[in-house]
This record gives C-alpha cells, sequence and structure tokens, in this order.
C-alpha cells in the first residue's frame, strides 16, 4: 500500500479562502476532504503550529510536526523508504529534500482542486 503524505500548510495556503483567520478549522476541512477519498492508501496529513490541535479520523492520521512540518515530513519519508511514497507539497526545497529519499511529489491541486 502507497503512503500520502501531505503537507498541510503548504495545501491550505494554495487558495486564499481565508485560511489565515482559522487555520485549525482549514486544516480540518483539508483532513475531511483527505478521508473522503478511496484512494486506497494511507494518508498521513502533516500538520505545524496553530493547527497542531488537529485530531486524527479513519483514513487520516495526522501528525504534528513539534517543530518544522518541512523536517517531520523528511523524517517520514525516511521512514516509509521501503513503500512507495508521495508527498503533497508546492515548496520546492522540500520536494527536493523527500525526492533524496526516493519519493515522488504532487502539488497541492492533486488533494485540492481551487475553489
Amino acid at each position: 500500500m502507497s503512503v500520502l503524505i501531505v503537507d498541510a500548510a503548504n495545501v491550505v495556503g494554495s487558495v486564499p479562502d481565508g485560511w489565515w483567520r482559522d487555520r485549525r478549522g482549514a486544516a480540518e476541512r483539508l483532513r475531511d476532504r483527505l478521508a473522503a477519498r478511496d484512494a486506497g492508501e494511507e494518508i498521513v496529513l502533516v500538520v505545524e503550529g496553530a493547527a497542531r490541535g488537529v485530531e486524527s479520523v479513519p483514513g487520516v492520521r495526522v501528525d504534528p510536526a513539534p517543530g518544522s512540518g518541512d523536517d517531520r515530513i523528511v523524517e517520514l519519508v525516511a521512514a516509509y523508504a521501503d513503500r512507495d511514497c508521495v508527498v503533497v507539497t508546492a515548496d520546492r526545497e522540500l520536494r527536493e529534500r523527500v525526492r533524496a529519499y526516493g519519493a515522488r511529489c504532487v502539488g497541492p491541486r492533486a488533494v485540492r482542486p481551487p475553489d
């Protein structure tokens, strides 16, 4: 089974819909959108900052980064090195870091079409 690791801050920030007024609520909406996917994959949503209180739900494990979300994503990719791993982010530096561990990358639109 493949694993999809989602950079919550980057994906939420990709659409200017007022997310900055309620970062936790925006991360919860993304989590719920991901939970509705029926893609047969393990989904990990990495949250940071004000979104750290977001809870996991069936189908989506929320991983609160103790510091940098990017650093946590790299740690997860390294831990999943034996599996097909896809990282959802538009962050160029993060993409380079996770590709060094064999992860594939897709942009935010893969999980969040523009509103």
